[in-house]
């Protein structure tokens, strides 16, 4: 693994390589890391371009993986084999096996993490947390997520994410998670308290894929210093 600094005002550029590189997603992470200053793009790899991951690790420092939830898994497994970081946008795959593999990489000598975020909205992760303070004042909720006709899981990771946060919390989410899959979407969610007399809505709107981007370029700056194998949720880096 090479060491790096990121600094924006020179030294070694953080070298990125975009896994999904040519879905939506993935195209606007390409476009966000050509522009930042402290990182340089070394790799595009996706089934489409003909370009797979193993042939673009070599020499990258993170790998930002926008793909599928059939190869996330995969995806990570491969950069944990070669001590490369990994920032995660993909949802809907297993979890518990993403963590047993950080944490076995990392039993066996590998310096390797990953970070893994629902959603990368400063304001989706925002609203969680004021879902998540809310649920002991008016506990009983819904959750309605909307994403365009694309995404493959239902209910979206952000959803599972709240819903688990307000259930912590002592909130009482209603099932099931309403799931709205259209065209015009980008990625919405509203959950919705219900008290005597009253209700209190808490919405984020992610009305283009640009909205994500802060913070995934966040992550990538983070990543290599996280003290444990596997992060997940935006929050812990915005403390």
């Amino acid at each position: 693994m090479r060491d790096f600094v990121a600094s924006r005002n020179g030294g070694i550029l953080i070298r990125v390589v975009v896994s999904g590189a040519a879905g939506r997603m993935g195209s606007t992470v390409c476009d966000a890391v050509a522009e930042a200053d402290d990182m340089e793009l070394a790799g595009r790899a996706d089934p489409s371009l003909e370009a797979p991951l193993s042939e673009a690790l070599e020499g990258a420092d993170v790998v930002v993986d926008f793909t599928t939830p059939g190869s996330a898994l995969d995806n990570v497994r491969e950069c944990l084999a070669a001590e490369v970081h990994a920032v995660v946008g993909t949802t809907g795959f297993d979890l518990d096996e993403l963590r047993a593999a950080a944490e076995r990489s990392t039993g066996e000598g590998g310096r390797a993490r990953v970070f893994v975020a629902p959603n990368f909205a400063i304001g989706a992760v925002l609203m969680m947390q004021m879902a998540r303070q809310a649920a002991p004042h008016m506990p009983e909720c819904e959750i309605v997520e909307l994403h365009h006709q694309r995404k493959l899981d239902a209910p979206s990771g952000t959803a599972k994410r709240t819903a688990a946060l307000i259930r912590e919390a002592g909130g009482n989410v209603h099932e099931p998670i309403h799931s709205v899959r259209l065209p015009g979407l980008v990625a919405h969610q509203e959950v919705i308290f219900g008290g005597e007399g009253e209700t209190l809505s808490i919405r984020h709107d992610s009305t283009d894929r640009k909205s994500f981007m802060p913070g995934v370029l966040l992550a990538i700056r983070r990543v290599a210093d996280l003290p444990q194998p596997l992060t997940v949720g935006l929050e812990h880096l915005l403390l």
